[in-house]
């Protein structure tokens, strides 16, 4: 009898739930599942009951794979809904725990259903997507990334057919390189990163007409691998004849720039264990609880070595992905701009600060009301207003970093930053998300020059003007009345 385990569960945890069904419903019909299989068409809780047994078996019975699959494909009534939609559920709730044969044997089922485009397919592969940590190191976390990547290699075709799993894996992949790239590591590292960009480049001269979904982020992720020749010549084209990429009605940068990433692509970057966590700290934690939360969080997700490198993407995410309620805003539940106040402060190398504050202000250098929401740009502002007098410093830091954005980070098209900028900073005054900019344009602890700088991108009537709250308009500006506490 198969007695077989799929999690790696601590004696203190209390039995996995998703496991105990399918433990369950295998060991009361395992009888069944060996040839002959039986020739009756199973009612619908006993088909339930089958998937969820045969998943079981197919995960913990590797010398059965081939037995298990073929009862499937023989029983099969929905398109492999039911049984794509239970490996996507344990995938999700529950991979980091998996232990290596089924983690290994997920992946090879995985590959079967792709092979007969089963309903819900692209879930399951976004979601093993998900579980790619990044600054992760390790053999486990190296391997995934590998076997995905030789996955979706060997199945493009099929990939051509789905945009957006295509595009998902370019922005995982394009993001990983990045870490990658700069290790000098194993032999299994070094094939890794050749697969990477093979796979990447190979979308984007392709496909580039698809990658435009991803949007502005494209053009972040692409900038930090300028470095690689090959993406060094793809950026060339980029730049100086973007008709050699294959749209016709891609005509510059800007046009890329323009295009607002989907909040789907910022949670690929974050694990869902990682994504439930912050959520609960942004919904539920209250003001002065805060502390032992992010140590809690901290000391889960950014002690390992290169930790560093994910809290650019947690940034991210909490900007574009994680908009709380009016009812939360107006709360004593921490603000989004304190959590991201504190994870600047766990940042201990320049490269990865900088990272971290361009994700923060990304959307500032290219705001259009018409296509981006008012709360991607508010924590930034938050933050800074916020900062001072106690904080000065970091006040200072964001200030200045924004000016030189503006100036440096594409000096061909510095015209539409600064008007991105003067956008951003208008409709968070005409909204109420600070009643002024005083705080920050009389604070004589900040430079002069910065000052200056900051007035140059406020039309005049917006600096004392404190009444621009339309009647019946939310304000969020509650969320700015507390200090940082770091």
């Amino acid at each position: 009898m198969n007695s077989g385990k799929l999690l790696r569960i601590a004696a203190h945890e209390a039995n996995n739930s998703t496991e105990a069904s399918l433990r369950e419903a295998f060991l009361l019909i395992q009888n069944q599942l060996k040839p002959p299989f039986p020739l009756t068409i199973p009612s619908p809780s006993e088909y339930s009951q089958l998937n969820r047994a045969i998943a079981f078996g197919v995960l913990t019975e590797p010398h059965l794979t081939k037995t298990h699959l073929t009862h499937l494909h023989a029983i099969v009534v929905d398109g492999y809904e039911l049984f794509t939609s239970i490996l996507v559920k344990l995938c999700n709730e529950s991979f980091p725990k998996l232990l290596d044969s089924p983690k290994s044997q997920l992946l090879h089922v995985c590959s079967a259903l792709v092979n007969v485009s089963a309903i819900k397919i692209e879930s399951l592969l976004i979601s093993l997507l998900r579980q790619i940590n990044g600054g992760d190191f390790t053999e486990s976390n190296l391997w995934l990334s590998s076997e995905l990547l030789k996955m979706l290699s060997d199945n493009w075709n099929w990939l051509l057919e789905e945009p957006l799993v295509l595009t998902s894996a370019l922005f995982v992949y394009l993001r990983l390189l990045s870490d990658h790239y700069r290790l000098a590591g194993s032999v299994k590292l070094e094939e890794l990163k050749r697969m990477e960009i093979d796979f990447c480049v190979k979308v984007l001269r392709q496909c580039f007409h698809l990658c435009l979904q991803i949007g502005r982020d494209l053009v972040r992720l692409l900038q930090d691998l300028v470095y690689i020749s090959e993406f060094k010549d793809l950026w060339k084209d980029l730049l100086s004849d973007p008709k050699k990429l294959g749209v016709a009605e891609f005509s510059d940068l800007s046009d890329l720039y323009r295009i607002r990433t989907p909040t789907h692509y910022f949670l690929l970057r974050i694990p869902p264990e990682m994504e439930s966590q912050l959520r609960f700290l942004l919904t539920y934690v209250r003001w002065g609880n805060q502390r032992r939360y992010q140590a809690w969080f901290a000391k889960k997700h950014l002690c390992w070595p290169g930790s560093e490198t994910v809290i650019s993407d947690i940034v991210r995410f909490i900007c574009c992905a994680h908009h709380p309620s009016n009812e939360i805003i107006q709360s004593n539940v921490i603000s989004r701009w304190a959590v991201i106040g504190w994870l600047l402060k766990c940042c201990r190398r320049n490269h990865f600060e900088a990272n971290v504050k361009l994700a923060l202000f990304y959307d500032w250098l290219f705001f259009d009301d018409r296509v981006d929401s008012i709360m991607n740009i508010e924590p930034a502002m938050l933050l800074m207003v916020n900062s001072v007098p106690k904080y000065v410093d970091i006040a200072h830091m964001l200030l200045e970093f924004l000016f030189l954005l503006v100036d440096n980070y594409d000096v061909d098209r510095r015209v539409l930053l600064a008007r991105g900028v003067t956008a951003s900073c208008r409709l968070l005054l005409r909204k109420g998300v600070v009643h002024s900019m005083e705080p920050l344009t009389s604070c004589d602890l900040l430079s002069p020059m910065l000052r200056e700088k900051l007035r140059s991108f406020l039309p005049g009537s917006e600096l004392s003007d404190k009444n621009k709250i339309q009647e019946g308009e939310v304000s969020v500006a509650s969320e700015g009345k507390r200090l940082v506490q770091c």
